[in-house]
């Protein structure tokens, strides 16, 4: 079973009054803003409309009052007939008006009378839970733990022969030669409900997604860059042919690189841990073996190693750019992101409903706005405190 996707005609409406250089209302830019931001395609595709290049036969007949009709009707869940002359339009434009499904449209289109009327049928209206937001937590090499979700700019602290200074939300590290005595190591953990960026001492960048941890030395020495990782992170290496960079995974796999952009998912509570190359070569080992990943592939570990060549790359780092994507998501695979971002813990009373989803959108909005969505695509919940309990 798939979620509704059937509000492409109210897109095409706005595009429609765009191309026509009518004023859009608000609400119809802030769809227009959300799709824009789920894929580069989608900005691409404003830019041949407002070119003047989508001189299509169908549409210079397309009547003005069908945008505000389709528009207006689409909001109140009207279906909306045909218009005549029949509206031919490039398949490239369909397949990017489709990118926007009900989760990227429906927040902007309950009103408030049909928030209650959800929350009556739930039984209990969804908590006020906020989206999680950047913080982590800095482990010192002497065991103190250091917050840094609200300090400001400045040195955190000074760990043999490099100093752990904060500016802008971002961790770095600067080397001060003052080294002395054996390797000491710092861990970077993020709770549920936070991400952070930071930027390891020999340069390398690594941003950490929700409930994830990595440890490193607070200074790299010797042939190799080793670290460790925990959950999800994504990787910019700092290229350095002399001294490989290395990452085990739980114990579990080792990712060595050189200088390289990749990123790793290795939850717990995940059916197989996913390391996905965007830029040079990764090798993989793993279950007894080697494999040597090319950009765009996606090495999958469980009971062996199994390679996808063509991967999904905006889905893989949608959450380092602040997005859901949820293009061929099971409702599994959607709850143990909503858990990890906003700090719940999702059961269900009778299985897993089989629904599937496709599209994203914004991570920056109230847990009770995207359960309102969910409602909408046919999924019952019941949620008390930070607990959601998926019903039948």
């Amino acid at each position: 079973m798939h979620a509704d996707l059937s509000f492409n005609k109210e897109l095409l409406a706005v595009l429609y009054k765009r191309w026509e250089k009518q004023p859009l209302s608000p609400a119809e830019q802030l769809l227009l803003n959300n799709w824009l931001a789920v894929s580069p395609d989608n900005r691409e595709t404003l830019q041949t409309i407002e070119s003047g290049d989508w001189a299509l036969t169908g549409l210079k007949g397309w009547k003005r009052e069908n945008a505000e009709a389709i528009w207006n009707k689409s909001r109140t869940g009207i279906p909306v007939a045909p218009s005549r002359p029949v509206f031919h339009v490039r398949k490239w434009f369909w397949a990017a008006a489709a990118a926007l499904l009900l989760l990227s449209l429906g927040i902007y289109r309950w009103t408030a009378t049909q928030k209650k009327e959800l929350a009556a049928g739930n039984k209990s209206a969804p908590a006020m839970i906020t989206p999680g937001k950047n913080g982590a937590i800095l482990t010192l090499a002497d065991g103190k733990q250091v917050v840094l979700d609200s300090l400001g700019n400045g040195v955190i602290a000074d760990q043999n022969g490099s100093k752990a200074a904060l500016k802008n939300g971002q961790l770095t590290y600067h080397p001060t030669g003052n080294a002395s005595g054996g390797i000491v190591y710092n861990i970077m953990s993020t709770p549920k409900g936070r991400q952070f960026n930071m930027v390891l001492p020999d340069g390398t960048g690594v941003w950490l997604n929700a409930a994830s941890s990595i440890r490193y030395p607070t200074v790299f020495t010797g042939r190799e860059r080793n670290v460790t990782i925990t959950g999800e992170a994504y990787f910019e290496v700092a290229a350095n042919a002399g001294m490989p960079f290395r990452v085990n995974v739980n114990n579990l796999a080792e990712i060595e690189v050189l200088g390289t952009h990749f990123n790793i998912n290795a939850y717990d509570n995940e059916k197989t841990l996913n390391t996905t190359l965007l830029e040079g070569s990764v090798k993989i080992r793993a279950k007894g073996r080697n494999v040597l990943l090319k950009p765009g592939q996606q090495a999958q570990v469980a009971a062996d190693i199994k390679v996808i060549d063509d991967a999904d790359i905006n889905k893989t780092i949608a959450w380092k750019n602040g997005l859901f994507n949820f293009n061929d998501a099971t409702l599994e695979e959607v709850m143990k992101q909503l858990e990890r971002w906003y700090d719940i813990d999702v059961v269900y009373e009778k299985g897993i409903p089989d629904i599937h989803f496709g599209g994203g959108m914004s991570k920056n909005i109230p847990l009770s706005d995207l359960l309102m969505i969910l409602e909408k695509s046919k999924v019952h919940f019941h949620i008390e405190g930070r607990k959601l309990t998926v019903l039948p």
